[in-house]
């Protein structure tokens, strides 16, 4: 039986999938071609887990050694979807406020999953805010429907796998003998990036650089304050051979912002600055591209979004993490064929992962064929 139903939505969805994901598929059309689901309904679970990180991660305003995270599953005639939310505690969620927002979260209202707008839509519209508790979700229901239809999610969206980055590896701030000791341990990665905005910027960049010549991104995450500061150091940094500029400035400084990214000989990308659809709009004129995040956009159907009215913006388009588990990496690394810029290490950052999926080889970001988000569940 399960066999004639995965033939029937194989055959069936060919053309629907696409039209999920451009929000095109009405409900009237989804009841038309997904029948038989009178009695089927979805079970949607969640529970906490903590992140152990391998080293203490630095930014330029806190350290932490965890990262709190919500595993979630939706289930739904025998198969099942995972999501995740990641919350580092600067942005203000924790496993108190996910468990809030997703005890609330009442999918058997839905006859199927298929109904991916109106439920994304039923979701966001619960609590504001909540983003990352919104990802996870999100996340589950993409890859339960991935796994219904058959398809990996950059299938579905016609992207070709052989065209993914290659994803930076992350430096924390720290002192130079760790810092030496990160980039060891980064061999295989072609590109490295650099948590910058203290004093020790120069200190951090000239000890990458007695050890390695590759590439390296930067970011900032707002802690440069004055623009003519900000693009002394860039021009420096160029001669270091850096390629970007995350975040430079602070948010609210949009007008210096823009003057930088006017002047600056590398591009800069809005990080802390876009989280959802209307910041991309903003965004635009005040930096070169923007780094999008399945935990601040509240998921996949976002991401999709912003990414697509990015690049119709002429746009560059960067796809980043927190530190999460292989679940939500492999989940935004199906979009990553269609973008330029990857920071996607962020499960390579810790020693307790409770998945498989997503890979990086040799530096690059490889895809699986397993349908969903190409995940496997190894851990309890």
């Amino acid at each position: 039986m399960k066999s004639n139903r995965r033939d029937f939505l194989l055959k069936s969805t060919l053309l629907s999938g696409a039209l999920f994901s451009n929000g095109l598929l009405t409900n009237s059309v989804a009841k038309n071609i997904f029948i038989n689901k009178k009695n089927k309904k979805m079970k949607f679970t969640f529970k906490p887990y903590t992140l152990q990180l391998k080293h203490v991660f630095t930014l330029a305003s806190s350290s932490r050694t965890t990262t709190p995270v919500m595993l979630t599953q939706i289930e739904y005639d025998g198969v099942i979807g995972y999501g995740e939310a990641s919350m580092p505690p600067y942005l203000g969620e924790s496993h108190e406020t996910a468990t809030k927002f997703l005890s609330k979260v009442d999918l058997t209202q839905f006859k199927d999953p298929f109904q991916m707008e109106d439920i994304l839509d039923y979701v966001d519209k619960i609590e504001p805010l909540n983003p990352a508790a919104k990802a996870s979700v999100d996340i589950a229901l993409h890859d339960l429907v991935g796994k219904l239809i058959g398809k990996p999610w950059f299938k579905i969206w016609g992207y070709n796998k052989e065209k993914t980055p290659y994803t930076s590896f992350t430096i924390g701030i720290d002192k130079p003998d760790v810092v030496r000791q990160k980039v060891k341990e980064a061999e295989e990665y072609k590109v490295l990036k650099v948590k910058l905005g203290r004093d020790t910027d120069k200190e951090m960049i000239e000890t990458i650089r007695s050890v390695t010549d590759k590439p390296i991104t930067v970011d900032v995450n707002q802690g440069w304050k004055d623009k003519h500061f900000a693009l002394d150091m860039i021009h420096w940094l160029k001669d270091k051979n850096v390629k970007m500029i995350e975040q430079p400035m602070p948010k609210e400084m949009i007008e210096e912002n823009a003057w930088l990214t006017e002047n600056s000989p590398l591009p800069t990308f809005g990080d802390e600055a876009v989280q959802r659809i209307p910041d991309v709009i903003k965004a635009h004129g005040v930096y070169s591209g923007i780094n999008i995040k399945l935990m601040k956009c509240t998921g996949l159907r976002e991401a999709h979004k912003m990414m697509n009215l990015a690049k119709s913006l002429g746009m560059q388009v960067m796809l980043g993490c927190m530190t999460e588990t292989s679940c939500a990496i492999s989940a935004v690394s199906q979009l990553s064929p269609g973008i330029q810029w990857a920071d996607l290490d962020g499960a390579l950052l810790i020693s307790n992962d409770p998945f498989e999926g997503t890979k990086v080889i040799d530096g690059k970001v490889t895809l699986t064929d397993a349908p969903g988000i190409g995940l496997t569940k190894i851990g309890k």
